[in-house]
């Protein structure tokens, strides 16, 4: 029973992912191109020689390995040796892995579950199985599209790429039977052009000319859904649409659609909760006509549970006018388009807007005083679709360097003003996307005075329109995510996209640090809301860190999740703060340059100071790693080298080439040693 259940997940999971492909993305330290030959990243390869190719026979993708077989396999087995389990002692586990991991949200029925069903269907009568519709054999002929043809799909944007994709094709010929068995064979013409839509033994032919516009050969599948191989894994907004063409012309003008096979046909639960999992709006875009409109109506009535939604076009609902391929063809833009979508958002979050409004800081009229994207030196820390954290105690100077952060993404009306970063090079904000300031600690006049820091560093007296700090102390810890959820889908549609978001007091988003479950649920939330809304999300953790590592659960899901990790603290000069790295994407935080800020009086605010020399940079790293050293061997005295690289790379969430560097530097600085059997132990 247990390994039926097994099945159904590992099958469930090939469905949502590719046939494994994304499996192998996601835990891959690195990109790779298909059949293109890379260094198997699980041991010191030295020449290219692994690749990932789509294996016929099993219907998934592997990966094979042509100079170490034992290092080929499936992508359950890749994701078992990635996180050190055994795929066949643990398959349950690494199952459970891959669906937390990449969010998949499959539910896996418990045993005792699964045998009262069973027994249940035991006493149950015989069943009818309903009988099964005819397949329609059919045979067509292939010709390239004519002119003619590329000019009427033009008409709505779809240019021959977009119909490549979609696996539309020109017929020469159909030969098929009806369903008495009778033959019958259709010729294309320059007044009768022949389309197909192809899937996996089955066409439907489009003649947009003719009488019968629609026709079908082969097996049809129950649930005919076409787009849904062409959707992204996670997005921000999907439509359902009422025909194939609607799909192609939303497509080319960069919107996610899927259609089924017609506005009145039967959509099933699971097919809606997919698309749900993986955007965060789903939206009937039904025509205009009187079909459409109640048929969009009912759809989402029918699942509301999904917070489904309708939007509707402003066309006349005519023959000539009604869907959306006639809303393009009038000569509406993808910006006209996006205009909709955006008013019709906004309609929904009108409660969220009045809460907006007494929560967000309005500049110009200070409140009553009350009691109280980034990198440096060329190495990344803050990318869009990721968590960047910065840590410390309290009177470090994080507000300060988060201010920094801010200014670098403002205007800039004065060229000759260069604003002091504090070290960092932070991208500037050229689009005008908003950028969203979270704060749950400080008090309104707390943070109204620290905005105007941070435009007087930017070199401007205003504030600009994209720029959006918000106040949220005030708020109970359950009120301030669902303000930032909102909000952030709000001002993501306002303004065409989210430039960057910060966080001040993310501990402050659950009722304790400590615990597990809420700590895993928050982290793993903004980490879904950065790859939606393809932003950065800066998280600031008033906590001071432990050597590399940081403190509490919600400490040890950021490490596990943010692409980079600063610690602020102060430095042996306390008139000065030393940044260190704690984390970053590629190679060690130890080789990252230690910079140093403190406050200029002259200029009123926190300046650049330089950077730590080398010698201290060395001195830090002797140090943590001989306190990593202490961690690992902490309960066993010998670890073999592979135990060694997987200890480290648990302790301090580094991947596997730098925890192996780690162990280079502790043997050679004698901080560890190999006994006679190779296994090492910790120098006294």
């Amino acid at each position: 029973m247990v390994m039926y259940f097994n099945r159904n997940m590992k099958e469930e999971i090939l469905e949502r992912t590719d046939r494994g492909l994304h499996v192998f993305n996601f835990y891959m330290p690195f990109e790779f191109k298909l059949k293109k030959n890379f260094r198997n990243p699980l041991y010191d390869d030295s020449k290219p020689s692994c690749n990932i190719y789509f294996d016929n026979r099993s219907n998934c993708y592997k990966m094979h390995d042509f100079g170490n077989i034992d290092f080929s396999g499936d992508c359950f087995w890749f994701a078992a040796t990635v996180n050190h389990l055994d795929v066949k002692r643990n398959f349950p586990e690494v199952l459970q892995r891959i669906n937390d991991d990449l969010c998949l949200n499959i539910e896996q029925p418990s045993l005792k579950h699964k045998q009262s069903k069973l027994s249940t269907l035991k006493q149950t009568q015989p069943f009818t199985i309903k009988e099964q519709e005819p397949t329609l054999p059919f045979k067509t002929i292939e010709k390239p599209f004519s002119e003619q043809e590329l000019s009427f799909w033009k008409e709505y944007g779809i240019s021959q790429k977009e119909l490549n994709r979609y696996k539309v094709k020109s017929l020469t010929s159909y030969k098929s039977k009806n369903r008495e068995g009778a033959p019958f064979q259709l010729e294309t013409s320059r007044t009768e052009p022949i389309f197909a839509y192809f899937g996996n033994d089955y066409v439907k032919l489009y003649r947009p000319y003719s009488k019968m516009r629609f026709l079908y050969g082969g097996q049809m599948p129950e649930i005919y859904c076409f787009g849904l191989e062409q959707l992204p894994q996670r997005g921000d907004v999907v439509f359902i649409t009422g025909g194939e063409k609607d799909v192609l012309c939303l497509s080319a003008h960069g919107f996610n659609a899927v259609c089924f096979n017609s506005e009145t046909a039967s959509i099933g639960n699971e097919m809606i909760e997919m698309l749900a999992r993986r955007f965060r709006h789903v939206i009937f875009l039904y025509d205009m006509d009187e079909t459409g409109k109640r048929e969009s109506t009912r759809q989402c009535e029918i699942f509301s549970a999904y917070k489904t939604i309708r939007m509707e076009l402003p066309l006349l609902g005519t023959k000539q006018e009604k869907d959306i391929s006639d809303y393009f063809r009038m000569g509406n833009t993808a910006d006209d388009f996006k205009k909709l979508i955006s008013d019709s958002l906004e309609k929904i979050y009108t409660q969220t807007i009045m809460m907006l409004n007494s929560c967000e800081i309005d500049y110009n009229n200070p409140p009553d005083r009350s009691q109280t994207v980034v990198s440096v030196n060329d190495v990344p820390l803050g990318t869009y679709d990721n968590l960047f954290c910065i840590t410390g105690g309290e009177g470090t100077g994080k507000s300060n360097y988060v201010s920094a952060i801010i200014a670098g993404t403002l205007p800039n009306a004065d060229p000759a003003h260069i604003p002091d970063l504090l070290g960092l090079d932070v991208c500037p904000n050229t689009q005008n996307k908003v950028v969203l300031h979270y704060d749950t600690e400080q008090s309104e006049y707390q943070l109204h005075k620290n905005i105007g820091k941070t435009l007087r560093r930017a070199g401007i007296d205003y504030m600009p329109e994209f720029y959006r700090p918000v106040f949220l102390a005030a708020l109970s810890r359950k009120e301030r995510l669902q303000l930032i959820k909102d909000s952030m889908d709000l001002y993501h549609h306002r303004f065409n996209g989210i430039h960057l978001v910060v966080i001040d007091g993310i501990a402050d988003l659950i009722r304790s640090a400590n615990d597990e479950t809420e700590s895993v649920a928050i982290v793993d939330e903004l980490y879904r809301l950065a790859g939606i809304y393809n932003t950065c999300i800066l998280c600031v953790l008033h906590f001071v860190p432990n050597g590399i590592k940081l403190r509490g659960h919600i400490g040890s899901e950021l490490q596990r999740k943010a692409a980079a990790i600063l610690s602020i603290e102060k430095d042996e000069n306390p008139a000065l703060s030393v940044v260190k790295a704690l984390k970053v994407r590629d190679g060690s935080p130890l080789d990252v340059p230690m910079m140093l800020f403190g406050w200029d009086k002259e200029k009123d605010m926190h300046v650049y100071r330089g950077e730590k020399s080398q010698e201290d940079k060395e001195k830090r790293k002797f140090v943590e790693l001989t306190q990593i050293a202490k961690e690992v061997f902490r309960l066993q005295e010998r670890l073999s080298y592979n135990e060694l690289v997987t200890e480290i790379m648990q302790a301090v969430g580094v991947k596997d080439r730098t925890a192996k560097s780690y162990i280079s530097y502790m043997r050679n600085n004698e901080i560890i040693a190999q006994d006679n059997n190779n296994f090492y132990f910790i120098k006294p």
